[in-house]
């Protein structure tokens, strides 16, 4: 039976165990996880936060990092502005990147979540409002969801992944993991 760890990334830390190539230590993974044998099954970006799944089964990591397989990741997203039905539109029927066309994505507006608070805190601008976004996408390119969001004059704020598949982040504070069997 593989071993799969439901980790909540905190902000500001990488997606491996070791830091290779950097003058200062950032935090990694193995600040956080003691469990021998897993390896992150895809990435999260060092400046997001929230789901990041860990497993010792190198079919089942790579059924959950692999975009042929369509495993949905949802995303909680800060963006700067105010977002337009037409500029969600485009979201949802896919933007054009420098490395292609995105494949169609679910976004709604939804209220702001209650989350953990981010640290450091995200920067208030008074004159310019910022929403949330509920993203959903089925494939997971580098920087996809701040890049989409760039794309249609909606700058990403914070940007929290709040599921893959079935798997959630609710529940799991920063820093802290959750082990299943699967």
């Amino acid at each position: 039976m593989a071993r799969l760890l439901l980790f909540n990334k905190p902000y500001g830390v990488l997606s491996q165990f070791t830091d290779r190539g950097s003058p200062t230590l950032r935090s990694t993974l193995s600040d956080f996880i003691a469990v021998k044998g897993v390896y992150p099954a895809g990435r999260l970006d060092r400046d997001s936060e929230g789901l990041l799944l860990l497993c010792d089964d190198g079919q089942l990591q790579a059924r959950i990092a692999d975009p042929r397989f369509k495993l949905s990741k949802t995303y909680l997203v800060q963006v700067e502005g105010d977002p337009q039905e037409p500029a969600l539109e485009r979201l949802r029927q896919g933007v054009e990147l420098n490395d292609g066309m995105t494949r169609p994505a679910d976004v709604a507006r939804i209220d702001e979540p209650e989350l953990w608070p981010r640290d450091p805190p995200i920067r208030r601008r008074l004159s310019i409002p910022d929403n949330w976004l509920k993203i959903t996408l089925r494939e997971g390119r580098n920087r996809q969801v701040r890049r989409m969001t760039a794309a249609v004059g909606l700058p990403t704020l914070r940007l929290v992944r709040w599921s893959i598949g079935d798997w959630t982040v609710a529940n799991i504070a920063p820093g802290q993991f959750e082990e299943i069997a699967v």
